[in-house]
């Protein structure tokens, strides 16, 4: 267990500075960070899968190319709610996408949902009620952006959940970001902006940190039982403001913060309600 909470803190702080990086760069075109974010973490990726020998095309290839095309949207538009909202805020909305993936398989996988779980979703959307009703700091614009963020990321959930073991998560990654970096790639031509000699080490950063950053996650689920580690990564919202203070000087109001910790608190205890089951 404590390699698990070793990992997952790793996690939690790669992911922390990922969203923090991709903010400082913010006036770069969303496409170009995109497409760094995606081409770093395929140099990883292309060739473990190659050393292990694990088929780059993968078997559900429908649904691989879903998951990576949704995906791309969903991380574009949470990339770009970033240039409205403080990070942590942003992270914390884009948090109850698990809630979306879970009204998603009523409908697609005709899953049920446990009573307990409308209490912890209407706890978390509790709190973003709270963000976007009561915290004049927090834009109409980037709250949509990234609310549309998550509706998509639990979509992707689905998918992966179709998917299942037919293939490595390797490969899932792997069409993930190869579908962004293509896709965002075209859209760069038309927007690109050469880096400083310090923002190109920004640019590779995002993709080094977002590898780590899911690496140290799959190796804390490995290491220990999901309803151990998976309430862990929720931390990454306290790294990510803290990280947003003293890095980007951003300022979080009392409405701020209560709101994002109602919504963290209400995704964990469906995350633990759920991996218990």
């Amino acid at each position: 267990m404590r390699k698990a909470i070793i990992f997952m803190i790793i996690s939690a702080l790669s992911f922390s500075v990922l969203n923090i990086l991709v903010k400082d760069l913010r006036h770069f075109n969303v496409y170009q960070i995109v497409f760094f974010r995606s081409i770093i973490t395929l140099c990883f990726t292309i060739p473990l899968l190659i050393r292990n020998k694990i088929n780059l095309l993968g078997n559900k290839r429908s649904l691989l190319l879903a998951r990576g095309t949704i995906g791309f949207i969903a991380m574009t538009l949470f990339f770009t709610s970033l240039r409205y909202l403080k990070t942590g805020t942003a992270v914390s909305i884009r948090y109850i996408s698990p809630i979306f993936a879970a009204i998603f398989a009523v409908f697609l996988l005709r899953e049920k949902i446990k009573w307990n779980q409308w209490i912890y979703f209407a706890i978390a959307f509790l709190g973003v009620l709270i963000l976007k009703g009561f915290d004049t700091d927090v834009s109409t614009i980037g709250f949509l952006i990234v609310l549309a963020s998550a509706v998509l990321t639990g979509l992707v959930f689905i998918l992966i959940r179709k998917i299942g073991a037919s293939d490595h998560p390797l490969v899932i990654i792997n069409y993930f970001m190869g579908i962004s970096a293509i896709i965002s790639g075209i859209f760069t031509l038309f927007y690109w902006e050469t880096p400083t000699n310090l923002e190109w080490l920004t640019f590779i950063s995002l993709g080094v940190f977002g590898y780590f950053g899911q690496y140290y996650m799959t190796k804390a689920f490995q290491t220990s039982e999901i309803n151990k580690s998976a309430p862990l990564k929720y931390i990454e919202v306290v790294f990510t403001m803290l990280a947003g203070v003293f890095w980007l000087d951003e300022k979080y109001t009392i409405i701020g913060l209560i709101g994002a910790g109602v919504v963290v608190t209400g995704v964990v205890l469906n995350t633990i309600f759920v991996s218990r089951k």
